[in-house]
């Protein structure tokens, strides 16, 4: 199968591209490389530089290539600089998807797999939270993915087009043989930030709040590892194409946490060092569990995970960073 992954060169859409060509598909790459990199993607896949907010290069990519599914990570993705420039986040994520949806149906009504968040969800009682939960977004940026679920399912409605949306929990990790894995400014993710710290990048890690009704009074929440949701995107992919759904969401986590508390020992073990700590004030929004409700993707499409150890997925992580502490800027022998 021949497919178009928009923002495929980004941290997740890399891996999954990987994936996507081990399983045999055919891979054409859309970017604008405004945080993804070209040499995050393996060998022989085209890259075809262009931006959602085109609206005529997205057509004549579509036109040009025939693909036969699309998956689209395009997107920008820090809350906090979301709610200090929304006008950049509406228009880069719902008008770039708005484009997106219109060429796939004025071109070749194709599935679409959508790359979300359970930043939809906002804080909710629920735990763990199911894909039915309320949605009540606290963010800009967590209302545009949202809006444009919403929008991918109008367009299934009025021109039939078949989709799935993944929403993500915490993603985190990196390829296992350390060649890929996040590289993008304004690290906000736990695990990125503690093996940053370990490097001497970073001064100290911040644990906000030791005090929530959790075992160890620190927030837990659920990390999926980046090869485990990129496999994810593929089992969608051949699920739609297969004519085994034509519209269906799904969350994506292991279906239980771990604390900060956890994941900063965890490093501690891995790098062999202590990273230095500060406990600082609660958070606003900040709830004690954010835990996927996974057993749909489980049951739906036989979503397996394979990185379920919290050493393991944070080893992967520091192999990534060990060896490309600014990430594919400069190598570090």
């Amino acid at each position: 199968m021949k497919i178009l992954v928009v923002g495929g060169a980004g941290y997740i859409g890399s891996h999954t591209v990987r994936q996507l060509g081990a399983a045999g598909h055919e891979v054409v790459v859309l970017d604008n490389l405004s945080s993804g990199h070209a040499e995050a993607l393996p060998a022989g896949v085209e890259l075809v530089r262009a931006d959602l907010l085109d609206a005529g290069a997205v057509k004549t990519a579509l036109q040009a290539h025939q693909p036969e599914a699309v998956i689209h990570f395009a997107a920008l993705i820090e809350v906090g600089e979301s709610m200090r420039a929304p006008g950049r986040y509406y228009r880069n994520n719902v008008v770039g998807s708005l484009n997106l949806l219109q060429a796939i149906v004025e071109t070749r009504k194709i599935p679409l797999v959508f790359s979300s968040t359970a930043a939809v969800y906002g804080t909710t009682d629920a735990v763990p939270i199911p894909e039915d939960a309320p949605m009540q977004p606290e963010s800009v940026y967590g209302e545009t993915k949202l809006m444009t679920e919403r929008m991918i399912h109008a367009f299934h409605v009025a021109h039939g087009l078949p989709y799935t949306i993944l929403r993500y929990f915490n993603v985190c990790g990196a390829s296992p043989v350390g060649d890929i894995g996040e590289a993008h400014a304004g690290q906000t993710h736990l695990i990125e930030l503690a093996c940053l710290t370990a490097l001497g990048v970073r001064e100290k890690m911040m644990i906000y709040g030791e005090d929530y009704p959790t075992p160890d009074g620190t927030c837990i929440r659920d990390y999926v590892h980046v090869q485990d949701l990129a496999d994810a995107h593929v089992l969608a992919l051949e699920a739609l194409q297969a004519g085994r759904h034509d519209a269906a969401t799904y969350n994506v986590g292991l279906g239980h946490g771990f604390s900060v508390k956890e994941v900063l020992d965890a490093v501690d073990t891995v790098v062999g060092t202590p990273l230095r700590r500060e406990v600082g004030d609660r958070r606003a929004g900040d709830p004690p569990r954010l835990v996927a409700d996974a057993s749909r993707i489980v049951q739906d499409l036989g979503f397996s995970p394979k990185f379920t150890d919290l050493k393991e997925i944070v080893q992967t992580a520091w192999n990534w960073h060990r060896g490309h502490p600014d990430g594919f800027r400069k190598e570090r022998v």
